[in-house]
């Protein structure tokens, strides 16, 4: 039997050889598989990197430009609000002109509005109470026209409003000031703003 126990240690070394050696071959095996997938997660995880990195930086950059148009946004409203300030301080400014320049403002005034020379004439109640008579004579004698000083007053900054029958030419500041607005809003933001 001795010679059975022999070929069976024989056979149970070479299977121990063959196992090692299958092993062994696995383990290498497993090893590449793992490097491989290794290399494939850190390849997976710089494209996702890269991915995130330049939708972040795409994200930044919206963010920047949108910030950018807010800030031109509001300083063009900023711009905008100034330049009517300015019409608004214009339009406030002529009624307080000394008496004899603003009356000569309205005498110009009406005359470039009259129609037929026989409208009334409406102001508004300070300037029908401290000029009306007055600017009247001076327009009449100007342009060798009729017209009449109207018992109504309106509410309005100062300019006049002449008045025919159901026509009236408004010629008040305010109205004024509206067409120069569209005119010279442009001449006057770059005055203020260079």
């Amino acid at each position: 039997m001795r010679g059975t126990e022999k070929i069976i240690a024989h056979i149970q070394a070479d299977a121990k050889a063959q196992a090692d050696a299958i092993i062994e071959a696995a383990a290498g095996q497993c090893a590449k598989i793992n490097a491989e997938y290794e290399a494939k997660a850190a390849a997976a995880y710089e494209e996702a990197h890269r991915a995130l990195a330049a939708e972040g930086e795409q994200r930044l950059n919206g963010a920047h430009r949108m910030n950018e148009m807010e800030g031109k946004k509001a300083a063009l409203a900023m711009k905008q609000k100034q330049v009517g300030e300015a019409f608004d301080r214009a339009m406030a400014a002529i009624p307080e002109l000394p008496e004899g320049e603003y009356e000569d403002f309205l005498v110009r005034l009406a005359a470039d509005a009259i129609v037929s020379g026989d409208e009334e004439v409406i102001f508004n109640q300070r300037d029908r109470e401290r000029l009306g008579e007055r600017t009247v004579a001076a327009i009449n004698a100007a342009k060798g026209a009729h017209l009449k000083l109207s018992a109504q007053s309106r509410d309005f900054a100062g300019g006049l409003i002449l008045k025919r029958g159901n026509i009236e030419v408004n010629a008040t500041l305010e109205l004024l000031m509206e067409l120069a607005r569209r005119e010279l809003a442009p001449e006057v933001a770059r005055i203020l703003f260079g």
